[in-house]
């Protein structure tokens, strides 16, 4: 049997923004892929690059290891590494060239490797898995284990023979619980228990729950997974869940899925399991408002421990959502958070400017409706144009060299808006410092009608306004005058 040692290419340490927020999570998808050959009775090692300081430190793991195969794999459920930030893309670049100089064959599976195979086999990399990777990784290393030759039967890869060969998509896994449980043993979990308390002052682990999602928001890029929707049972899930619980010490849990619950009844079951196991925790999620809307969704939910919702709100302007095939309404947006916020459910939102055709006043619809809702929480992204995607093909001609950020807080405009990148640049700080000011008056409000419920996090939001009132005026003018500058 062969000895793998497992890697990925995502350095929190290379992510400013992200970094800062002390908030790292194990590489999920990583860890399946080293369970699965596990399983098939192959030696595994991971070196688990998000903690530390360069790709340099694998060289020792390398060397101690002399692993038969360097797998990059890296975390598909992990949003960030969807993005396919350049400073990962050069990390991994160099992960393969260690990796070579130590005559490993070197595997890479990710989707910045999927949408450029390309790019990483002339790094030297041997073979690319294209989308979903434990089956084909598993069939590879069989074959190259048994001496074959020709690789053209294996579904899913990319590799050079003579020429450049990219063999046919495999079809995704439906079956789900068909596969092992995450390789959690692999996994330092202490050091990422250490970062989470040391910045957040509580600890949480993810998990996920499906792959795939079918909507068809245009500018959504899904090379991993695709537009098929297939769950775990909520049996599997609940176990895992118990038995990160028992080991670990987990109590909080981001449910990494790219939409949570949206096979009929799933949430509903998953909540009887958990209160018959008696399972104490609270967890995060991304979804839809209007699958959230459905029938009894939201309170099953909150019953078996949801805390915080991340919903795709977009933008405040029909328009804009309906251009960018989102399929929802405005007026699910308020819906759904009203109804999250009655049964104590935290929201977080979503929003994303720069859309073809966004004009002032769909900016100002945006605005509008984070203030009349005002969730919990908002994170600001401008159009990010992904290959694969419908909008990629609208703004390709216009893409330059640059057609990835390096780093998640990037934000450049790729293409050209209805303003400069720098109006959008102070629109995320305006947005940002309003939606803090208003959030601080609220929580003025709180203190000053019931003093007795002050807690440290209301004190300091109210506190803060008197920073957040004069720099929102600021960014305010100045973005008037930018956006002069812009029609000008």
């Amino acid at each position: 049997m062969a000895n793998i040692l497992f890697t990925h290419s995502y350095f929190y340490r290379f992510d400013e923004k992200q970094w800062a927020m002390k908030q790292p999570y194990p590489p999920y998808g990583t860890l399946y892929a080293a369970a699965k050959m596990r399983e098939e009775g192959h030696h595994v090692a991971l070196f688990d690059t998000n903690l530390v300081v360069s790709p340099v430190e694998i060289k020792p793991i390398l060397k101690s290891e002399q692993p038969d195969y360097l797998v990059i794999y890296d975390d598909g459920f992990n949003y960030l590494t969807k993005m396919c930030l350049t400073n990962m893309r050069e990390a991994a670049f160099e992960l393969i060239k260690f990796g070579k100089e130590n005559a490993c064959k070197v595997i890479v599976s990710s989707s910045d490797s999927t949408d450029h195979p390309d790019f990483y086999l002339e790094k030297g990399a041997d073979f690319i898995l294209l989308g979903e990777g434990e089956e084909t990784l598993s069939e590879l290393v069989t074959a190259i284990e048994s001496g074959q030759q020709d690789m053209s039967s294996i579904l899913g890869i990319c590799y050079h023979s003579e020429t450049f060969v990219k063999n046919p998509r495999r079809p995704v896994i439906r079956n789900l619980d068909s596969l092992p449980d995450p390789a959690w043993d692999l996994v330092d979990i202490d050091m990422y228990r250490k970062v989470w308390m040391e910045g957040n002052g509580y600890f949480s682990l993810n998990i996920a729950t499906t792959r795939g999602c079918p909507f068809k928001c245009n500018w959504c890029a899904k090379p991993i997974y695709g537009n098929r929707y297939n769950s775990r049972s909520p049996e599997r899930v609940a176990n895992e869940i118990e038995m990160l619980v028992s080991k670990f010490g987990a109590r909080h849990f981001w449910f990494s899925d790219d939409i949570f619950g949206l096979k009929p009844g799933w949430v509903q079951s998953f909540r009887d399991i958990v209160k018959a196991k008696n399972l104490q925790f609270s967890y995060k999620i991304q979804s839809r408002v209007d699958l959230l809307l459905q029938e009894d969704t939201i309170a099953a939910l909150a019953q078996s421990g949801l805390k915080t919702v991340w919903v795709g709100a977009e933008s405040g302007s029909q328009k804009i959502l309906d251009a960018m095939d989102k399929g929802t309404k405005i007026e699910q947006i308020y819906e759904a958070t009203e109804l999250l916020k009655r049964k104590g459910v935290e929201v977080g939102f979503f929003l994303q400017f720069g859309y073809l055709g966004e004009t002032r006043e769909d900016i100002s619809s945006t605005i509008q409706m984070v203030l009349d809702c005002m969730p919990d929480d908002i994170g600001i992204s401008v159009s990010y144009p992904l290959p694969g995607t419908k909008f990629f093909e609208m703004v390709k001609a216009q893409l330059d060299d640059k057609q990835n950020w390096s780093h998640s807080d990037d934000l450049a405009m790729m293409y050209k808006g209805t303003f400069s990148p720098d109006f959008y640049r102070r629109l995320h700080r305006f947005v940002h410092k309003t939606f803090r000011k208003h959030q601080g008056f609220a929580n003025l409000k709180g203190i000053l009608m019931n003093p007795t419920a002050v807690n440290r996090s209301k004190l300091r939001s109210a506190l803060a306004t008197v920073y957040y009132i004069p720099a929102a005026a600021i960014d305010n003018y100045k973005l008037r005058l930018l956006e002069k500058q812009s029609v000008s």
